[in-house]
């Protein structure tokens, strides 16, 4: 029996990567025939090089249509050059390159690499394309581990980078290299003599992964051999539990799981009252489901504690606010509802405008024939609109009381957060109108005669599924 020598670097990585895009490729098929559409992240590092030059070779063999992109970031002294390098490489193999300048914010309370992370991930859901391929490996999914790990994550967090994502509304995120070890990649891109570029920030020991990668990895390397492949499926069972865990929340949530066409998903109260009732483990859990379906952030335990003892200890009429990750979590009617914060605005004069942006919605004007806010003959006097200061009283149609606006907020079922921030419609200083209320008989339009119809429709809460990265991503 004649012994086969064992593959070469190049095969075993082009094999990866063949085997992973050819999946892709069958996921996305269209009825259109359209080609797949795949841009690689290309930073101009070895992996990426790799990637970018297997690809280029695999692209006409599995029927797609491969792009690179490199982000420009800013931060090195070095990135116009490696921003041309990448573009001269893509030219020599006849892949389309495109650069994205992005601005790293600093000094907000996150790291640089936090933030340049995250101007990556904007960048690719901006892309023209299906996906994006990205050349992470079992080393970065190791250290990903590692890192959640010392920050105390959960399953989530410890799952570390799927080999898939596809957040909507984006490019899905393909890995194609994430069980392979670096050596290997290394090796494969020496093998077919690709040129790369090195980042001097890989050398700052102050950075937390490139800590772990020059301390920490070698001496793991030596006493548990392949254990980034260890790891990583480490990270893969954690994965599966955090399927099971979401799977378990939206069973709880299932009863009484709803849709507020403008704050998106709401969990009833009474389930998270239940899910307590059989225990604490089963309550965090839904409560994460629930504001993971919002693409928030995960709590601490501490403040996730705090907010479920509000949540679910408060009477069934209190006000319940809790700000968490730049929203605000809120109950309505027995609804728990993620909504933005009510946003302070200056008064508005309307002079005929068909519309007037404000900071929740628009507020739309339609000149009708009987109905609506009386229209001044001499066109001399506008509508003021103002946002409501308390006190405020309304007779929301003929034949009804005068009431205080509080009351009619609460008949009409409009939250508390939504009332702050709510336009009202005033002439020469007098309540005239509420949106989605009524007009006052004071300053209603008599029957044929001319008069302005205003209509209130809010913004729906933009979420940022799309372009934020999963917790320690190093992508």
């Amino acid at each position: 029996m004649i012994a086969l020598p064992p593959a070469a670097p190049a095969d075993v990585a082009g094999a990866a990567l063949a085997q992973a895009l050819a999946a892709w490729r069958r996921s996305v098929a269209t009825a259109d025939a359209r080609l797949p559409r795949l841009a690689i992240g290309l930073s101009g590092g070895i992996d990426s090089m790799l990637l970018l030059d297997l690809g280029a070779g695999l692209a006409l063999e599995l029927g797609i249509e491969l792009s690179a992109l490199h982000v420009h970031h800013g931060l090195s002294p070095h990135a116009d050059a490696w921003a041309a390098f990448c573009a001269a490489e893509c030219a020599a193999r006849g892949v389309p390159f495109a650069l994205a300048r992005v601005a790293v914010a600093r000094g907000g309370g996150t790291s640089v690499e936090a933030e340049a992370r995250a101007a990556r991930h904007r960048a690719f859901a901006g892309l023209a394309v299906d996906a994006v391929a990205l050349a992470h490996h079992a080393d970065d999914q190791a250290e990903t581990l590692l890192l959640q790990l010392l920050r105390g994550a959960g399953p989530p967090g410890l799952a570390a980078m799927p080999a898939l994502r596809t957040p909507a509304g984006s490019p899905a995120l393909v890995r194609p290299f994430l069980a392979l070890p670096r050596s290997l990649l290394n090796a494969a891109a020496v093998e077919r003599g690709l040129a790369w570029v090195e980042d001097e920030s890989n050398a700052d020991l102050r950075l937390r992964r490139n800590y772990l990668r020059a301390e920490v990895a070698p001496r793991l390397a030596a006493a548990f051999p392949g254990y980034p492949q260890t790891l990583s499926r480490a990270a893969a069972h954690q994965a599966d539990a955090a399927r099971l865990a979401d799977e378990l929340g939206a069973l709880d949530a299932a009863q009484g799981a709803g849709c507020d066409p403008v704050d998106g998903p709401t969990l009833s109260r009474a389930c998270l009252v239940r899910a307590a009732a059989v225990g604490g483990h089963r309550a965090r859990n839904l409560l994460r489901w629930f504001l993971h379906r919002h693409a928030l952030p995960a709590p601490s335990t501490a403040r996730l504690d705090a907010m479920l003892q509000q949540l679910t200890g408060a009477a069934p009429d209190a006000r319940v606010r809790l700000a968490h990750g730049g929203v605000e979590v809120g109950v309505h009617r027995g609804q728990i509802m993620v909504h933005a914060p009510a946003v302070g605005w200056d008064e508005q004069r309307w002079t005929g405008e068909a519309a007037i942006d404000l900071p929740h919605g628009r507020l739309a004007f339609t000149v009708v024939q009987g109905g609506g806010i009386a229209v001044d003959r001499a066109d001399s006097v506008g509508l003021d609109i103002r946002r409501r200061s308390g006190g405020e009283r309304l007779r929301p149609g003929p034949g009804r009381a005068r009431q205080l606006l509080t009351h009619l907020f609460q008949q009409h079922g409009i939250p508390a957060w939504r009332r702050d921030a709510w336009p009202l419609v005033f002439r020469n200083g007098a309540l005239v109108a509420v949106p989605g209320i009524g007009v006052d008989p004071a300053g209603a339009s008599a029957d044929g005669q001319p008069g302005i119809v205003v209509r209130w429709s809010l913004t729906p809460r933009q979420t940022l599924t799309a372009v934020k990265p999963a917790a320690g991503d190093p992508a």
